[in-house]
């Protein structure tokens, strides 16, 4: 748990501002960022690959609330996103186009055409129907587009079976076995100028090994291709350093940087790196309120205001997040096994199992901690329960940024046809 997210003279505070004060005011469920987090992550990491030569350019995806995107953004931050949407929220949040590289796996002719237009600084090709296809686009807007293509080196992160990208089963990127021939295709194509290789194996990764077999895999394809005539200046080596949810060592960002000075240093290539986790995730708290406690026949539970539609990845990918409660338990407290779970009719809805906690009431608030990173980016309206809002601490002050939605705008998004209109039970 980060020190800005700390006890103060008994309630849970980020940095100076009272979290119970918050739910005073914007109401339960809601999201709250640290500032001084995200920015504590960002220069670290900095710190660790500018003398490598590195640009960081954020993972959107991680949280693309505009608050975070700008902060971010002052910070010198470019951006990696994976569709139009995100790469407009950055553009909007004052990243410099050029500044956006552009990476997933199935980029329609739209946002293909919206990158040449914006003046995108990099597109990543993860197939030859990608390659084609920019290259058709390109030409006819009479433009030159600089690619990486993505590589998959078919190396195991050892992370989590849904959020492995870099295994030859998965979707991602070129078999690093054909990538010779795509890069020769690429250099033959017009509009395009192929002058980087893309990487990225995985997410929540804490064992660096992988990245050192997956870059010394790419420096060696880098070499083939120079032999071959095909300049590549650029080498873009993904993200996905993890966040110690359970209280491991936190992962040393300066030995990731030393292994890639040792496998990709002497290519002398401009770096590219796409951290999002590690500057998100333990900025970030979701607070609710205890609705209940319920005793059933084998378990008990602690039913809340928050739920998995606000926060899925415990459901999703048997996710630990860590929680406290806001009121700062008495010291010596016994702590009783729980499941925490939301309201939402699904057995599915929990955000922790088999959970130690201090004695939990009804209308107690309750924090799940390192919940800044693939929180309420990746939530819904399921059970049409409003979206969550979103607050960003900075010091002693604090804004919402993002509201909660009334039901009356969320239902308001539906269109009713004109065959339906008229009182109920007529034709």
């Amino acid at each position: 748990m980060s020190e800005n997210f700390a006890y103060l003279n008994g309630s849970l505070h980020a940095e100076s501002v009272d979290l119970a004060q918050i739910a005073d005011a914007v109401g339960t469920p809601f999201y709250c960022y640290s500032t001084a987090v995200i920015v504590e992550r960002y220069r670290r990491f900095h710190a660790a690959v500018a003398p490598l030569g590195g640009q960081i350019c954020y993972a959107v995806k991680a949280n693309s609330n505009q608050a975070v995107l700008a902060t971010l953004a002052r910070l010198g931050a470019g951006a990696d996103v994976v569709s139009e949407g995100e790469a407009r929220r950055a553009v909007a949040a004052g990243i410099p186009p050029a500044r956006i590289v552009f990476s997933g796996v199935g980029k329609t002719g739209a946002e293909l055409a919206y990158a040449l237009d914006t003046g995108i600084g990099q597109v990543n090709i993860e197939s030859e129907r990608d390659l084609e296809l920019l290259s058709r686009l390109a030409v006819a807007r009479g433009k030159r587009m600089p690619i990486a293509i993505r590589i998959n080196p078919d190396v195991d992160a050892r992370t989590h079976a849904k959020i492995s990208t870099g295994k030859a089963e998965n979707k991602f990127g070129i078999d690093i076995n054909e990538a010779p021939r795509v890069f020769a295709r690429a250099a033959a194509l017009p509009g395009v100028e192929p002058v980087s290789v893309a990487v990225h194996i995985g997410s929540q990764l804490t064992d660096f090994a992988p990245y050192e077999q997956a870059f010394r895999r790419v420096a060696e394809l880098v070499r083939t291709l120079r032999a071959a005539g095909i300049a590549i200046r650029h080498l873009d080596l993904g993200g996905g350093i993890g966040v110690p949810y359970r209280g491991e060592t936190a992962p040393d960002v300066t030995a990731y940087a030393e292994i890639v000075r040792r496998t990709v240093g002497d290519l002398d290539c401009d770096l590219l790196f796409e951290p999002g986790r590690y500057l998100v995730a333990e900025a970030g708290v979701l607070v609710g309120t205890v609705i209940d406690v319920k005793q059933g026949a084998t378990r008990c539970f602690v039913v809340c205001d928050f739920a998995m539609n606000d926060l899925i990845r415990p459901t999703l990918y048997e996710a630990y997040h860590p929680m406290l409660p806001v009121a700062e338990p008495a010291s010596g407290a016994t702590s009783a096994v729980v499941d925490v779970v939301g309201p939402i009719c699904e057995t599915g809805d929990f955000l922790a199992r088999d959970r130690a906690l201090p004695p939990i009431a009804p209308g107690d608030l309750l924090a799940v901690t390192h919940a800044g990173g693939y929180g309420a980016v990746m939530s819904s309206t399921y059970n049409t329960r409003p979206m969550v809002p979103e607050v960003l601490v900075n010091g002693s002050e604090w804004a919402v940024v993002r509201p909660r939605p009334s039901y009356d705008e969320l239902i308001g998004l539906d269109r009713v046809p004109g065959w339906l209109a008229g009182p109920t039970g007529t034709r």
